[in-house]
């Protein structure tokens, strides 16, 4: 682990708000985006006192809606010009889609602004606990898959070690709402919703990349990078800026960077990171683990990080089979949590039993039904390439559904790595051709056949099931992993997901 370049906008000396001393009155703020995120910053933020503008570029009947219960609490709303900085603005927050090359932070960069995202506002607003006289520890999940997957199993094991957590971040509660649990809102006047709730011990943090980017004073316990593929790449200008903004939840960790040894770079993420004297780097593998590591050995989980003695000796977790489903990204997944906790001081009785009490969230690879011998699986949550190729490992062999927005990926490693596992595969949506003419190099033999050209929908979806029912055969998995966004057939992956579900079940009848 090496010194990195300090993060844009740590220093702000002539804006409010250390970790320690928060203090926004009379503080002029624009806030980007009349989002979820948006409108929770504006309300804390006018709730310490701020003097709130609201701008989105957007002016929509909807968004006056939203717009008009802000104005009719004090906070100032700008529809239809999200690029001009209202005038005396000294900080800006934004919302976590707002990509770096908006005009409204050129602006804001002319004019020496800093820019917060929300994940940055809820750090700064951390109030010390008054059981131990510390905020709550941040354990910090990110990576390209299988983030809220983890943050959920982290939250798991630290209820079943008796502490009082949340999954927040980019999944289940907001940041900002986590932080400012049990000390009376924003204002101390208890009207956050949360009046009467004890605070909590610690917080499983789920991270996007783009929330990363807009919070440079972030500094975890301990933080993983599950995995690194392309995406979001128009959001972040290249896969080498991806990858920084991934890497910046390492920065400042005090005792695990947690990394995946079969993504190596992960591991240059870890290396590169500036962190508190004695922070570990501890690895995770689908293998048996060397020291310093949490690793599988004969089905069961095992951790040689947090021994006393790494060289010599191992402490049981779980075992596979305490993972459900005990797909092998899920696997990895669970080690990854269990580093986590382990790093916060979890005994090895309360991973397994927060494993256990763990049960995925629906659209990731979840068993719809078994039909004539053919097992129906639905992970339409796996929207890109690299979560399909996670959810093709797990089955074999497999017709496999696919198709949709590509995003500009390509699907050659897809295709090749999928090739041996296919028994057919049926393709769907605006972008079908470029997985049509991977398969074509790398599984010419594979049957792929084209299905519900020109439907949406229910009707879509009945169309594609039915042609998967005549391919498959007893003992095959049909697995809906298009490795593709859904809107252009779909309201989004969740419809999908759940119209690929009845239409399974209307196979009975058949």
């Amino acid at each position: 682990m090496t010194d990195s370049a300090a993060a844009h906008g740590a220093d702000t000396p002539d804006t409010p708000g250390t970790p320690d001393t928060p203090d926004f009155k009379g503080l002029p703020v624009a806030v980007a985006g009349l989002g979820v995120s948006g409108i929770s910053a504006a309300r804390v933020l006018h709730g310490l006192g701020a003097d709130v503008t609201v701008v989105d570029g957007g002016d929509s009947p909807a968004l006056r809606e939203r717009a008009a219960g802000l104005e009719a609490d004090g906070v100032a709303v700008r529809l239809g010009d999200g690029a001009t900085l209202p005038e005396g603005t000294r900080l800006v927050v934004t919302s976590p889609g707002w990509p770096p090359s908006s005009a409204l932070f050129a602006a804001a960069d002319a004019a020496g602004v800093p820019v917060w995202g929300d994940v940055e506002l809820a750090w700064r607003l951390r109030r010390p606990h008054p059981a131990t006289g510390e905020p709550a520890p941040w354990l910090a999940v990110t990576g390209t898959n299988g983030k809220t997957t983890t943050v959920q199993m982290l939250a798991s094991i630290l209820t079943a070690a008796g502490r009082r957590t949340a999954a927040v971040g980019n999944v289940g509660v907001s940041v900002l709402d986590a932080v400012l649990t049990g000390f009376g809102g924003a204002d101390g006047d208890g009207t956050d919703g949360a009046e009467g709730a004890e605070p909590y011990d610690v917080l499983a943090v789920e991270l996007s990349s783009y929330q990363l980017h807009w919070a440079p004073s972030l500094r975890p316990h301990s933080a993983v990078v599950l995995n690194l593929a392309p995406d979001h790449l128009d959001w972040h200008g290249s896969m080498e800026a991806y990858a920084a903004d991934k890497g910046r939840i390492y920065e400042g960790n005090r005792v695990a960077c947690v990394y995946n040894t079969a993504d190596p770079a992960t591991e240059e993420l870890v290396r590169a990171a500036d962190v508190e004297e004695g922070c570990r780097a501890v690895g995770f593998t689908l293998g048996a683990p060397g020291p310093s590591e949490l690793g599988v050995v004969d089905g069961l989980l095992v951790d040689r990080a947090f021994v006393a003695d790494r060289q010599r000796t191992a402490a049981e977790l779980a075992s596979v089979e305490d993972v459900q489903p005990p797909a092998p990204h899920n696997v990895a997944d669970a080690l990854a949590a269990a580093a986590l906790a382990r790093a916060y001081g979890v005994e090895p009785r309360a991973v397994r039993d927060g494993l256990r009490a763990f049960r995925p969230d629906a659209h990731r690879i979840a068993q719809v039904a078994v039909v004539d011998g053919v097992t129906w699986v639905d992970d339409s949550k796996a929207t890109n390439t690299h979560a399909a190729a996670a959810s093709l490992a797990a089955y074999d062999p497999v017709v496999w559904i696919a198709g949709g927005l590509a995003k500009g990926a390509a699907f050659d490693g897809l295709a090749a790595g999928a090739a041996s596992r296919l028994r057919a595969v049926v393709l769907i949506g605006a972008d079908r051709a470029v997985i049509r003419e991977a398969l074509a190099r790398h599984a010419p033999d594979v049957p792929v056949i084209e299905a519900a050209e020109g439907q949406t929908g229910a009707q879509a979806m009945d169309t594609v099931v039915r042609a998967a029912a005549d391919l498959a055969r007893p003992g095959d998995t049909v697995l809906l992993a298009p490795a593709c966004a859904s809107m252009d057939m779909f309201t989004n992956y969740g419809e999908r997901g759940d119209l690929f579900a009845a239409a399974v079940r209307g196979l009975r009848g058949r």
